[in-house]
């Protein structure tokens, strides 16, 4: 069977994973920025920026001369791999061998697959039109060669479908970037005058090997098929599913609470095994008149035990309706985390957040009244109020950074609430501030503290925040938006101390 190749090249991947979790930027001018040596460097730039003259490695400083309304935003380190994979995974339906191909592309070994959807032109449009509907910008290539079809995929403008052994006609006319070339090598090419790859197929491969190196030789004979070339294909993750059929309808509250508990039994066992823990689970109960009912659950820290997840599901069964009884009952675990294995200790001591009975009671919690009503922040490394915390993806999650030793409110508002000043020095802390129509009066105030904008973040004005508190004893964050101009300062109340 002849071996073929898929190329995905996807020309602003972040940016456009980005903007397709955040509706709100998708027409905006919008980068990914990141510092390199004292500077903050543009890392993935969007369609719309590129148009306005903001390119990937320019310093931020730089693109914002060209483009006021520019907005910076922190580039994660490792986004890119993820967002890949997740691509990957659902490019798996189409072919089982799909690879990742750092930083910007796929690559899938299509051989016997495109038959499937009518030919490889079919093939190639569908999977590209399902990619460009999600919100990606995606070009691809099929040819002979990993190699080929990845220069044709990012450098040619038409014909992404390349023929059987027709390698060398397709890559000729593209500049010699398309051989994935270190750039000391492409810079060497450019200084002896090579505009295209045609020229260097022509000359002897020891005179290349002389003056340039093996990795030219070996990227020109993976691209004509001299030299094959292996993929790492991707591995879908393992599904936690249990199925339990029943010989007869179950409609009966202990009926459903027996057969939770034989999958409860059977899917722990399996992630005892591997080291795991259940983070959310779903139940799905197939009735007998061809409906589907489903109930969930989330813990707050991976767990693998039968009671504790049973005492969670009871809290829903109520839910279910198994109308005239249900014949097969599906559990997954949708989402699980690794855990630490537990060391018996010969005294007790405060465990803390670590301890299982404090997790578990949290889940009873979550049961009842939503998950979304427990939460945990960690600080953030940020000096901006709004971006100093950020919310505890579980309950073991360690912060990053330490909490800063400033003073800070233990309830912070989501959006500062504005509220009229006194103050008997224009610049000096206020004498009293009134707030939802009641009065503070003001006994002590410590500050100003400055905090400034991040100009690669946004645009705006400065905050000085005072310390201060009232007759009644309690105390407030306030701040003052921008300098004093003469009576149009703003102020704020953005926090509560304890």
């Amino acid at each position: 069977m002849q071996k073929r190749f898929m190329a995905i090249w996807f020309r602003h991947l972040l940016t456009d994973g980005l903007a397709r979790r955040r509706p709100e930027l998708k027409d905006l001018p919008f980068v990914l920025a990141a510092p390199v040596k004292n500077k903050i460097i543009i890392t993935a730039s969007t369609a719309a920026a590129e148009r306005e003259g903001a390119f990937v490695n320019m310093a931020v400083a730089d693109a914002r001369a060209a483009v006021p309304e520019l907005l910076a935003i922190d580039d994660v380190p490792g986004q890119a791999a993820k967002l890949l994979r997740l691509i990957g995974l659902g490019c798996i339906r189409y072919t089982p061998i799909v690879s990742l191909n750092l930083p910007d592309g796929l690559m899938l070994d299509i051989s016997g697959c495109a038959h499937l959807w009518g030919g490889e032109r079919e093939y190639l449009k569908e999977i590209v039109l399902k990619l460009r509907a999600a919100g990606f910008d995606a070009r691809a290539a099929i040819a002979d060669t990993p190699g080929a079809a990845w220069a044709v995929a990012r450098f040619a403008q038409k014909r992404p479908i390349i023929a059987s052994d027709a390698q060398a006609l397709a890559i000729a006319p593209l500049p010699p970037a398309a051989l994935r070339l270190e750039p000391l090598i492409l810079d060497k090419l450019q200084k002896l005058g090579f505009r295209t790859i045609g020229p260097l197929l022509d000359i002897a491969p020891q005179s290349l090997r002389r003056r340039l190196g093996t990795t030219l030789l070996l990227r020109i004979d993976q691209a004509l098929g001299r030299v094959e070339e292996y993929l790492e294909a991707l591995v879908p993750p393992v599904p936690f599913t249990e199925r339990l059929p029943s010989l007869e309808p179950i409609r009966t509250v202990l009926g459903i609470e027996i057969a939770i508990e034989k999958l409860l039994e059977m899917l722990c066992l399996r992630l005892q095994a591997e080291g795991l823990g259940v983070r959310k689970a779903i139940l799905k109960c197939h009735r007998i008149d061809g409906r589907k009912v489903q109930v969930g659950i989330t813990t707050t820290k991976g767990s693998h035990s039968i009671s504790h997840l049973l005492r969670l599901f009871k809290l829903q069964i109520d839910k279910i309706e198994p109308a005239l009884g249900i014949e097969l009952f599906v559990l997954e675990a949708l989402r699980t985390e690794e855990m630490d294995v537990v060391q018996e200790q010969l005294w007790a001591e405060a465990k803390g957040l670590g301890d299982t009975s404090l997790a578990e009671l949290l889940d009873r919690i979550a049961g009842k009244v939503g998950a979304a009503a427990i939460q945990r922040f960690l600080p953030s490394e940020n000096h901006w109020p709004e971006r100093s915390v950020k919310l505890a993806g579980s309950l073991t999650e360690q912060p990053q950074t330490a909490w800063p030793e400033l003073p800070r409110p233990i309830r912070l508002l989501n959006e500062p609430e504005s509220i009229e000043v006194m103050a008997l020095v224009p610049d000096h802390p206020p004498k009293l501030f009134v707030h939802k129509g009641k009065r503070h009066t003001i006994a002590k105030a410590d500050g100003p503290e400055r905090i400034g904008r991040e100009w690669w973040q946004d645009s705006g004005q400065h905050r000085d925040y005072y310390v201060v508190e009232d007759n009644e004893g309690c105390r407030y964050w306030l701040f003052r938006s921008g300098h004093y101009d003469g009576g149009d300062a703003q102020w704020y109340l953005h926090g509560y101390f304890a």
